[in-house]
């Protein structure tokens, strides 16, 4: 018997919560192929089997919470499942067919052994259940033709394309897990869902930033004429050169960090009674994954190129769909950028990532009626929003780093030539 227990856990994670198990007992299993899912406040863990064989008792049903080295189940390496013993046929009524009109017994057919189902990554598995999807449909792209997140969206992609008026955009948020029955009165129903642990650690980690720091945000508009203009003008030989696109986003982690260089408090941190100033420039990305919003840190931005931070954070954003970020990629930092106007957003109050001391929200570019030169011209506008810690951010500050951003972003050559 070979035991199947939890692997080590990540860094000041304590516990996991059994997710899904892709099998059952006397389901054969081979070396290394997924059995569970395991989900923390941060990451969902595969657990592999250890060996070959059969699996046995699971001693950890779906729900239950698990910590480092329990075991899980057991497996009996080797063996093969036993089939399940005929049940005997009940004695005729009539009497037996005389020989000469007796039917010969058919000859034994082999029978065809079952298709072997794809691997499934977790994120995807749950798309999977909720569309009622067969899986063997879907072309894996992952490793060894592991179905991914993606791969799922993009079948359905391919399957409404004859009903484009049907959107599938709401794939990529959160869906309630379906329930068996609703409560509440007649015409007033009523539906409780248990938080994931994501979404748990998220509440956990709001209330946190606001009962510890002294949270304040100041405001300011940004004209995105010329950025634009410099990005239509030279996306496509950027994208042919780099093959990556060529986003909004790499200008606006560049203009933090210079702004972040000229205003060292904004990068620094709390340590009880002292302020610790970082000279590295590690920016957290928040990403909409389907468990919630995360936040993987794109690290020493002031030594990336635009190609290097554009295809980091577009392997952010896949990973996060697939559920395949690691802990390591979740966990440090010294400041933030959100991007709620790929949403629709206009204006917003970003709340820090602890133990932050900045966070920079960006939003829905609009056209607006602006006045240049004496004169009112259209031009692409964006609300930029600072939420700074007051305890060692002054407002004078946290308005100058605003405005170093804005400045910026509207003559994107002082990028270039560091002035």
């Amino acid at each position: 018997m070979s035991e199947v227990r939890v692997p080590a856990l990540p860094e000041s994670v304590a516990d996991a919560t059994v997710l899904t198990w892709h099998k059952q007992p006397g389901d054969r299993v081979s070396r290394a192929e997924t059995l569970v899912d395991l989900e923390t406040d941060k990451v969902v863990l595969e657990v592999p089997a250890p060996a070959d064989g059969v699996l046995g008792e699971i001693k950890a049903q779906e729900g239950e919470l698990v910590t480092f080295d329990t075991v899980l189940a057991l497996i009996t390496e080797g063996a093969a499942p036993s089939a399940p013993a005929a049940p005997k046929a009940a004695p005729a009524a009539t009497k037996p067919t005389p020989p000469s009109t007796r039917q010969a017994p058919p000859s034994a057919a082999p029978e065809p052994a079952p298709a072997q189902e794809p691997v499934i990554t977790p994120a995807a598995r749950r798309l999977v259940k909720e569309m009622a999807l067969d899986p063997s449909q879907i072309h894996g792209s992952g490793k060894d033709g592991r179905v991914q997140k993606a791969d799922v969206i993009a079948f359905l992609d391919e399957r409404e394309r004859q009903a484009p008026e049907h959107s599938d955009e709401h794939l990529l948020e959160p869906q309630p897990p379906a329930s068996p029955s609703l409560t509440g009165e007649a015409g007033r129903p009523e539906q409780r869902v248990p938080m994931t642990r994501l979404r748990a650690r998220i509440a956990e980690r709001l209330l946190e930033a606001q009962r510890n720091a002294a949270m304040l945000t100041t405001f300011n508009e940004v004209n995105l004429s010329a950025l634009m203009t410099l990005r239509k003008r030279y996306k496509g030989r950027f994208e042919e050169q780099h093959g990556v696109r060529l986003g909004l986003m790499s200008f606006f982690v560049k203009a933090t960090v210079e702004a972040l260089k000229r205003y060292p408090v904004l990068n620094a941190t709390v340590d009880g009674e002292d302020i610790l100033y970082h000279g590295y420039y590690d920016i957290g990305i928040a990403v909409s994954s389907p468990r919630g919003l995360v936040v993987p840190i794109l690290r020493n931005c002031d030594q990336l190129t635009m190609a290097d931070i554009e295809g980091g954070i577009a392997e952010f954003a896949t990973k996060a769909k697939d559920g395949s970020l690691s802990y390591e990629e979740l966990t440090g930092g010294t400041f933030s950028i959100t991007n709620g106007g790929v949403f629709g957003s206009m204006l917003s109050t970003p709340i820090l990532n602890p133990p932050q001391s900045g966070i920079l929200g960006m939003h829905k570019i609009q056209e607006r009626p602006v006045v240049e030169n004496g004169e009112i011209v259209v031009a692409p506008m964006m609300y930029l929003a600072l939420t700074y810690d007051h305890r060692i951010i002054d407002g004078r500050e946290a308005v100058q780093f605003l405005v170093a951003i804005k400045e910026l972003l509207e003559d994107p050559a002082l990028l270039l030539l560091g002035v």
